[in-house]
């Protein structure tokens, strides 16, 4: 991943990640439920919430950052770790989709999974209607595994993925 490098999410994020949540809102917006303007209003506490669960070891946070301008091109995260397994969850900037970023990351991340936080599988979610999302998940090596309903009644696919030959 030249030029662009995944970390985990730190404080000194937050105005990076802040404004990456904003340039994007409409975007993500047209294929996954929006967070609320409360998500917005409250960013500072939550995002110390969300450095919190990391510390505990119940979620892992991460940012996709461009290295030229420490501009946020995405997030991606691993949330419920729990028995081993945690779900997957991602989102990508608009000016930065279709170049292949969200699969690399995923990737890198689920070398990080398996190697750093001992992960032994994967689970993910993911509208029917959102194909760039489920290409990620598919060559990422993740399989359809059934379907669920989001907030809302939004119909959704669930998917999974061994992460033993990963490590």
């Amino acid at each position: 991943m030249y030029g662009i490098r995944l970390q985990q999410l730190r404080p000194d994020h937050a105005p990076a990640v802040l404004a990456f949540e904003r340039e994007n809102r409409a975007y993500f917006a047209a294929s996954v439920p929006d967070r609320g303007d409360g998500y917005f209003a409250a960013f500072e506490e939550r995002h110390r919430a969300l450095l919190a669960e990391q510390a505990a070891g119940v979620c892992h946070f991460h940012v996709l950052l461009d290295d030229a301008t420490g501009e946020v091109l995405g997030r991606f995260n691993l949330v419920d770790v729990a028995d081993g397994e945690a779900e997957l969850g991602y989102r990508v900037a608009e000016r930065a989709a279709g170049r292949g970023l969200a699969t690399a990351a995923v990737g890198a991340l689920l070398e990080l999974a398996a190697s750093a936080y001992g992960l032994t599988a994967l689970r993910a979610v993911t509208t029917p209607d959102n194909a760039a999302s489920r290409a990620v998940l598919a060559r990422t090596g993740f399989t359809v595994t059934g379907e669920t309903t989001l907030g809302g009644g939004l119909p959704a696919l669930t998917f999974r993925r061994s992460l033993e030959a990963t490590a």
